[in-house]
């Protein structure tokens, strides 16, 4: 009986110890989720840099046709991973890792440009708590119930410091997002169980960067703030692939 006790408390603590190990070790593997108006490829600055340095890095295209879609798509990504993770969000990404961070292989979470809701909260609840900015030019939902983002404002609310060029492409190929995606109820909150880190830039012209702040204090998300858009990851992927890093080789 002790005998039997006393493996089962043994291999109790060799479980606890490997989570904390793998914690607390350097995490190698980085997936990345887009958000809404843009797809994945705009992060390919800072998959360079991240992969460059040693990193192995995925992203989800994942399709903003509503909550469980995207979650799904981002299963299956963290899924196909061979050791703990970090996980990234941006903007409406931010909604979605909120939940999919509860899968096990995640360790740590880096919201960019990002609403950090909690349970029980929608996003665009959150959104709407705070003043809209004069530049963000979402639309109001087609008879689909699809959003998309303004010709108009594309350049000057979301790619403000891109050229015009690739403003254009942008709008263009741009992935809108399903109402009910906004609309759906987070059910849990992964920053609750697992560190967190966040990106303000303080230029943001489509969330406002007063929510974005309160929202990463109350995560207690280590803030890095930046003088940029929306898409800071664009126009500042080093700084960006820092912070992602500094959550990869963290022992919060």
């Amino acid at each position: 009986m002790f005998v039997a006790l006393s493996g089962v408390m043994m291999l109790m603590l060799t479980s606890t110890l490997s989570e904390a190990q793998k914690t607390n070790t350097p995490v190698k593997n980085i997936v990345i989720v887009h958000g809404a108006f843009a797809d994945a490829s705009g992060f390919a600055a800072v998959f360079k840099i991240l992969q460059k340095d040693g990193y192995h890095v995925t992203l989800v295209q994942n399709p903003c046709t509503s909550m469980q879609d995207d979650l799904d798509a981002t299963n299956r990504i963290l899924d196909r991973q061979d050791g703990p993770v970090i996980l990234v969000g941006h903007s409406w990404g931010g909604s979605v890792i909120t939940q999919a961070g509860m899968h096990d292989k995640v360790v740590r979470l880096v919201y960019i440009a990002a609403i950090v809701p909690d349970s029980g909260e929608t996003t665009a609840g959150l959104a709407s708590s705070v003043a809209t900015l004069p530049n963000n030019g979402l639309l109001p939902p087609d008879d689909k119930g699809i959003i998309y983002y303004s010709k108009e404002k594309y350049h000057i609310g979301f790619v403000p410091e891109q050229t015009q060029e690739m403003s254009d492409f942008m709008f263009a190929s741009q992935v809108p997002i399903a109402l009910k995606a906004f609309t759906e109820v987070i059910t849990v909150a992964a920053w609750k169980k697992k560190p967190s880190y966040a990106i303000i830039p303080t230029e943001d012209q489509n969330i406002n960067p007063i929510l974005e702040r309160s929202n990463a204090k109350r995560a207690g998300s280590v803030i890095t703030e930046i003088k940029s858009s929306h898409t800071v990851y664009l126009s500042h992927p080093k700084e960006v692939a820092a912070v992602i890093e500094m959550a990869a080789t963290s022992v919060r």
